[in-house]
C-alpha cells in the first residue's frame, strides 16, 4: 500500500450511518468508495446510485470476495459487528468496525484475536477522538491547562417520540439495542479519553419490559481519586453536554459533546472558548489509511487496548443493570 494510489474502501451496511460515511470519505482525497453491500437489492442499488459506488452487492460475502477492496467499513446494527468484522478479517480486508466494537467483552476480544490472525488493521470507529475539537481537548490537558482532572461530568440522551418507537433499532434487543450501549459508549469513551480504564465501575439503571436500559447512570472510580459521573438515555431529553473539572479550572463541551465543535476553558477569571469545524466522520480516515500504509494492525490514537478497556466498562455496567439482548 505504499505505492500511492488511492485506498480502496467497501461499505458493509446501508443504513443512516452507512450513508453519513459514504458523504464523509468524499472529503478524504486518497480514498475511493468502491463497493457497497447490503442484504437488500433495492437499497444496495439506491446507495450505489446516491454515492456513485461503482459496484453493489446483495449479501456481504460477495463484498468480502472482492479483491478490489482494501478496507471495510461494518457500518450494520451492533448486533452484527462481530460476525461481520469476523467474515472480513477472515478474507484478508482491513476493518473499521462502528461503535460499539461488540455487545460484550468476549466477542471484542475474538475480533481482535481474528485480526492479528489475519494480519490485517481493525479499530473501532470511536470518531469523537480524531476530531479536532477531541485532539485540542487532549492537548489541552496535557500541557496541563486545569491542572489535574478531578472529576468528569458527561451525559448524552435524547427521548424517542411514542409514535417513533414500534420498528427503532434502540428498542429492538435483537438489534442491541438500549441507551448504554449505542448512546453512553461517547461519554464512557470521554472518561477512558481523559483519564484512562477506570478501576471501579458502579452502575444502575431503568429497564424495560423488552430487557434493554431506557436510561444507564455510571460511576467512574480511577487510580488517585479522579471520578466520572456519566449518563445516557433514549427515554429522557438530557443536556448533551459534558464538563472536565481540574484542580486550576474546568473545560465545559457544548452539545453535543461527542460530536464537538465548541468548548470553553476557565481558569479563575479568564475564560477562552474555542470553535473547530463542524465534526465529520471523515477525520478518522487518514489515520486508517497511515496504519494500513505502514503495515500496522491498530491505531495509537484508538487502539485494541482501548476498546478492550471501554468494553470491561461497558460489560460490567451491562452486567449491573441487567442489560438483555435477545
Amino acid at each position: 500500500m505504499g505505492d500511492g494510489r488511492s485506498i480502496r474502501w467497501g461499505i458493509c451496511g446501508t443504513g443512516r450511518i452507512a450513508n453519513d460515511f459514504a458523504t464523509a470519505l468524499a472529503l478524504v482525497d486518497d480514498a475511493d468508495l468502491v463497493a457497497v453491500a447490503s442484504h437488500d437489492a433495492h437499497r444496495a442499488e439506491r446507495f450505489a446510485r446516491e454515492h456513485a459506488v461503482a459496484r453493489h452487492y446483495v449479501g456481504y460475502e460477495l463484498l468480502a470476495a472482492d479483491h478490489n477492496v482494501d478496507v471495510v467499513y461494518v457500518a450494520t446494527t451492533q448486533n452484527r459487528h462481530v460476525d461481520d468484522t469476523l467474515l472480513f478479517l477472515g478474507a484478508g480486508k482491513h476493518v473499521l468496525c462502528e461503535k460499539p466494537f461488540a455487545l460484550n467483552l468476549a466477542d471484542a476480544r475474538r475480533m481482535i484475536d481474528a485480526a492479528a490472525i489475519s494480519g490485517s488493521f481493525l479499530m473501532e470507529a470511536l470518531w469523537s477522538r480524531f476530531l479536532p475539537s477531541y485532539v485540542r481537548l487532549k492537548e489541552l490537558l496535557d500541557d496541563g491547562t486545569i491542572g489535574d482532572v478531578l472529576h468528569i461530568d458527561a451525559n448524552f440522551g435524547f427521548r424517542v417520540p411514542d409514535n417513533d418507537i414500534e420498528g427503532h433499532r434502540l428498542f429492538d434487543p435483537a438489534r442491541g439495542g438500549g441507551a448504554l450501549f449505542d448512546l453512553g459508549v461517547y461519554p464512557v469513551n470521554l472518561a477512558h479519553f481523559v483519564l484512562g480504564s477506570p478501576c471501579s465501575v458502579v452502575a444502575n439503571g431503568r429497564l424495560m419490559t423488552n430487557g434493554l436500559d431506557e436510561h444507564a447512570n455510571l460511576q467512574l472510580g480511577f487510580d488517585g481519586g479522579a471520578t466520572a459521573q456519566l449518563h445516557a438515555a433514549v427515554r429522557t431529553p438530557c443536556t448533551n453536554r459534558a464538563r472536565i473539572a481540574g484542580t486550576e479550572g474546568t473545560i465545559d463541551i457544548a452539545p453535543f459533546m461527542h460530536a464537538a465543535s465548541r468548548f470553553t476553558v476557565r481558569r479563575g477569571d479568564e475564560e477562552e472558548t474555542f470553535e473547530f469545524p463542524r465534526a465529520s466522520l471523515h477525520f478518522q480516515v487518514p489515520d486508517v489509511h497511515r496504519c494500513i500504509r505502514a503495515g500496522v494492525q491498530e491505531s495509537p490514537r484508538m487502539s485494541h487496548a482501548d476498546t478492550l478497556g471501554l468494553m470491561t466498562t461497558l460489560d460490567s455496567a451491562a452486567e449491573q443493570i441487567g442489560i438483555e439482548f435477545a
